[in-house]
């Protein structure tokens, strides 16, 4: 069975042939940590985790590698703005350094609770700046770069496939796509590659005092955290260089400080990101990848789609930003978001809404139930079923209908054993936790529920038998909202420590 995906760069579903034979180099955009990571994030960090997985199951071998962005990312694409962790600091009244580790560990708590496995290789933009300088100046010898009053750009206008991916007419760009205009740019879709600190050979004192508008007063004007010296002055990288670097450092024998390899291999298999990084991100990527190697950056693009939250964009001044954490302290599985997030497509919107969630509670609640009840020895595959599962994953990762085959697996007549061994398999590819949290499913350790446990469990049955459903589902939020699992059973209702 051949595994297919879709390919942003071709806008077709392609049949998936990496450079070396069952050997895959992955590279996933990480995060930008001046801020809590939301919902929207751990979508597309589980649909990556998902197509790792698939990969896995399909037998290949895989380097996994994500950045942290801790530097560059200003508030505006047009290359215009504050940097963004120099605002998280500003908003949290803490060091830039200090807000970067603060909500880099909320990411992976949240990662670690909706069940994603981490990178094989982890790399921080600022742990790597050297390498994003050999990289400019390589761009500067080859005659792709001009320094302006702010900084250090790439010419598009020598780059003839800079619109591949995003498919954007120039023409249009031109007339309002990006309106912000960076006094001194030759093209409208120029990038900073390095953005200097103040204006070249100002101090920071010279520049305070000059000053009249920047999107801060006088007083607001403080002096960069994170600025390193360069051959072009004082500054930072621009944010789209960083990838560039360090994707080609890990996963290619791409070296920016030793000359370049007629035989060198500077290709990636895969590189995802949000669909949001199409147009700009990802486009700018391409293009000072392969100018600088003079070969093909990445072989295939994917992408994911936008969560909403109640059919409109997530935005602070709506007040609609839920993190992992939000939905845990509202009494919900973490693993209930990544059942949610499975039964639609990645390259499909979705809406999020507190009632879809209870929904994919209740879903979920019950196949923890049903895979319970299976107590008992593993039998042989299913081969009907698991092949079912495989062709719905490889047809361009369908897990919505890979889900929909576990519940036809699961109400099926054949024997409970070839369903159980089945369901092991399918589970460690969509990653749902369903075995070893339950007695009689490899967890052999018995764990001590302390008495007010018991007796919440004990008042909770006692609202169920009495059909009093909304007073046992808040006694059954308040048991997870102090660590422990809640799972009714044909029989019985078991709890057991998260």
């Amino acid at each position: 069975m051949k595994l297919k995906i879709y390919n942003t760069k071709s806008r077709t579903v392609e049949e998936f042939k990496p450079l070396k034979d069952k050997v895959v180099n992955l590279y996933a955009c990480g995060m930008t940590v001046y801020d809590n990571a939301h919902i929207g994030h751990a979508k597309k960090y589980i649909g990556d985790d998902i197509l790792i997985r698939v990969l896995k199951h399909a037998g290949y071998n895989l380097k996994h590698a994500m950045n942290v962005t801790d530097v560059g990312h200003l508030t505006s694409d047009q290359d215009t703005g504050m940097d963004k962790m120099e605002k998280g600091a500003r908003k949290y009244g803490l060091s830039v350094w200090d807000v970067a580790k603060k909500f880099e560990a909320q990411f992976w708590d949240s990662m670690d609770a909706v069940g994603n496995n981490r990178p094989d290789i982890l790399m921080h933009a600022t742990d790597f700046i050297k390498e994003q300088m050999n990289l400019i100046k390589i761009l500067e010898k080859k005659g792709y770069t001009y320094t302006i009053e702010d900084g250090v750009y790439f010419d598009t206008s020598k780059f003839p496939h800079y619109f591949d991916l995003s498919h954007q007419n120039p023409e249009e760009l031109k007339k309002g796509a990006r309106v912000e205009f960076v006094a001194g740019k030759k093209n409208v879709a120029d990038f900073a590659l390095w953005k200097f600190s103040y204006p070249k050979g100002v101090s920071f004192e010279e520049y305070k005092k000059e000053i009249t508008s920047y999107s801060l007063t006088k007083t607001e004007i403080t002096k960069r955290q994170m600025e390193w010296e360069s051959p072009w002055g004082l500054g930072f990288p621009g944010w789209h260089i960083e990838c560039s670097a360090m994707s080609l450092k890990a996963l290619t024998n791409f070296d920016p400080s030793t000359p370049l390899r007629v035989d060198g291999n500077y290709t990636i298999d895969i590189h995802t990101g949000g669909i949001d990084h199409i147009n700009v991100h990802h486009t700018n990527e391409i293009a000072q990848s392969e100018a600088a190697t003079g070969k093909e950056f990445v072989r295939y693009w994917v992408h994911h789609n936008f969560l909403m939250v109640n059919d409109e964009k997530m935005s602070k001044s709506l007040g609609n930003i839920f993190t992992v954490q939000d939905v845990m302290e509202k009494g919900f599985k973490p693993m209930v978001l990544r059942y949610l997030f499975l039964t639609g497509h990645y390259r499909s919107e979705m809406n999020f809404t507190w009632e879809s969630l209870e929904a994919a509670q209740k879903a979920y609640d019950r196949l923890l139930m049903e895979v319970y009840n299976l107590k008992g020895h593993v039998g042989s595959i299913n081969k009907e079923f698991l092949s079912s599962f495989e062709g719905a994953l490889y047809d361009d990762l369908n897990t919505a209908k890979a889900i929909a085959i576990i519940w036809e697996l699961i109400k099926s007549n054949i024997d409970p054993s070839e369903k159980l061994s089945t369901l092991k398999i399918m589970d460690e590819v969509l990653g749902l936790k369903l075995f070893g949290r339950v007695k009689g499913q490899g967890e052999s350790e018995k764990q001590e529920i302390p008495k007010e446990i018991e007796q919440l469990k004990i008042k909770r049955e006692e609202f169920r038998k009495n059909k009093e459903f909304k007073k046992a589902d808040e006694i059954r939020k308040e048991i997870e909202n102090r660590g422990y699992e809640v799972i009714d059973t044909k029989s019985d209702t078991v709890i057991k420590k998260k």
